[in-house]
């Protein structure tokens, strides 16, 4: 399904053909709730209000058929960090004039009403839709290069900094970042004791989420405190460096030093020196609690956002902890190469896949395993955002997304290696309904409360068949 164009060719092509078609149009932009989707947003937010372009946003935790039906047929349509597995639904609900920017799988053909910037349509470089969204956005206005540190978040929120290819580093450039080598746990700007209190990856058990474990560790790393107060990860020297990346392996004997130790991103946000890291973190937790307006004012470095963006991310930070808790007490079903881990109403369907993935990069499971955690839905609200021009004023209204008779199944691949986790999703879903996304390592559906049982026992057999074929 690959195209004749290059990647920077089709964003080119694209981005003339939306300022040819969007000439006094209204513009809807639909985008995901992740911090990915979030940046995206934003970075196309800020590039309509320069335009003065009438639009407005909404952002979604799942696209679901019902919703694409009931989108208005007379706008553009652009979806960012989503679609590419809804091509058969955009087609079939009458939309018109669809732009997709996204980097997920595509496992439909390709309409004639929608243009995508997909890099699985090219040669599947590994680029967030941030980055692609910011490419676009730059080709439209190469005074856009203020917003390259949003694309930056994005990407590292999808874990892809350690893949920084010609097009991620010619966007690092434009955004001004500052790369510091080091231990990669966040944040790396505060102190010590505190980072490593909510630290989840790497997980290190009987430290994170224990105060007294911290204090043990950081005792026997011989780090102490200076005037009650202990350095910061970018305040170590490389000896002081050295004792703590130790203590950590030592804890965690499956954390591999390449793996914890790499480029530690700096961006001047808020007129300070931040940790990317924490940043892309605290917009993931905002979207993630239900406050993706804050997220997107937070993005666009609105005062009065700051503050009620941290309060929500120390919030965010004591649920995982309380989370994973709670999944190292669970019941699990255990199988050769994967585990099946169903919460049920203990742990929120936002942050299931979150979990999920940090036990993928924990020491409790081999390489290879393949962990599906799932949760009870909680009905949530589409956020609809109509920008004033030229301003940063939200209008908000919400509607209710109907999901409580639903339940979010998050996949994973510990240490990324293996089976492809979307195709058992995949299988199953054909037989009972759903809808499936995500990337081989990562991947996610949405099923039925009614066929959760159904949904386990054709998801075992399907994972044991998968183990039967290797």
């Amino acid at each position: 399904m690959e195209k004749g164009n290059s990647l920077e060719e089709e964003i080119k092509l694209i981005s003339e053909k939306f300022l040819e078609e969007s000439k006094n149009r209204e513009i809807q932009i639909i985008s995901h709730f992740d911090t990915d989707g979030i940046t995206s947003a934003t970075i196309m937010i800020q590039t309509l209000k320069k335009m003065d372009r009438k639009f407005s946003v909404k952002i979604v935790k799942n696209l679901e058929k019902d919703f694409i039906y009931s989108l208005p047929k007379n706008k553009i349509t652009f979806f960012l960090d989503l679609a590419s597995g809804n091509l058969k639904h955009i087609e079939d609900s009458g939309l018109k004039n669809v732009f997709i920017i996204d980097h997920h799988e595509v496992m439909q053909s390709i309409p004639e009403e929608i243009s995508i910037i997909n890099p699985e349509l090219h040669d599947k470089q590994k680029i967030s839709s941030s980055c692609l969204t910011y490419l676009f956005c730059n080709q439209i206005n190469t005074k856009n290069k203020e917003l390259a540190k949003l694309a930056i978040l994005g990407m590292i929120g999808d874990t892809l900094e350690k893949e920084v290819d010609k097009l991620n580093k010619g966007i690092l450039d434009d955004g001004e970042i500052t790369r510091k080598r080091g231990l990669l746990i966040y944040p790396s700007t505060r102190p010590l004791n505190r980072t490593l209190e909510f630290c989840s990856n790497p997980y290190i058990p009987n430290v994170t989420g224990n105060t007294e474990g911290v204090t043990e560790l950081l005792r026997e790393a011989g780090l102490n405190p200076e005037k009650g107060k202990y350095k910061s990860i970018i305040e170590l020297n490389p000896e002081e460096m050295e004792k703590i990346i130790t203590a950590i392996m030592l804890r965690n004997p499956k954390a591999k030093y390449k793996d914890i130790i790499g480029d530690i991103f700096l961006i001047k946000f808020f007129n300070k020196l931040e940790d990317a890291r924490e940043l892309s973190a605290t917009v993931n937790a905002c979207s993630r609690l239900g406050e993706s307006e804050t997220a997107i004012q937070f993005c666009m470095e609105i005062p009065k956002a700051k503050k009620r963006a941290e309060l929500i991310h120390t919030k965010y930070k004591q649920l995982l902890i309380s989370g994973l808790k709670f999944i190292t007490k669970a019941e699990k079903i255990n199988g050769k190469d994967f585990v099946i881990i169903n919460a049920k109403d203990q742990i929120k369907d936002t942050i299931i896949g979150t979990i999920a993935s940090i036990l993928s990069w924990s020491p409790l499971y081999e390489d290879g395993t393949i962990i599906v955690a799932m949760a009870y839905c909680e009905n949530s609200e589409n956020k609809k955002f109509s920008v004033l021009r030229n301003s940063d004023t939200f209008i908000l209204s919400k509607n209710k997304q109907e999901v409580s008779g639903k339940i979010k199944v998050s996949a994973r691949n510990v240490g990324r290696q293996g089976r492809n986790v979307r195709e058992p999703l995949n299988s199953v879903i054909k037989l009972i309904g759903g809808e499936v996304g995500g990337h081989k390592f990562a991947a996610g559906c949405l099923i039925s409360k009614d066929k959760e049982q159904e949904f386990i026992n054709l998801l075992k057999k399907s994972l044991e068949v998968e183990v039967v074929k290797i």
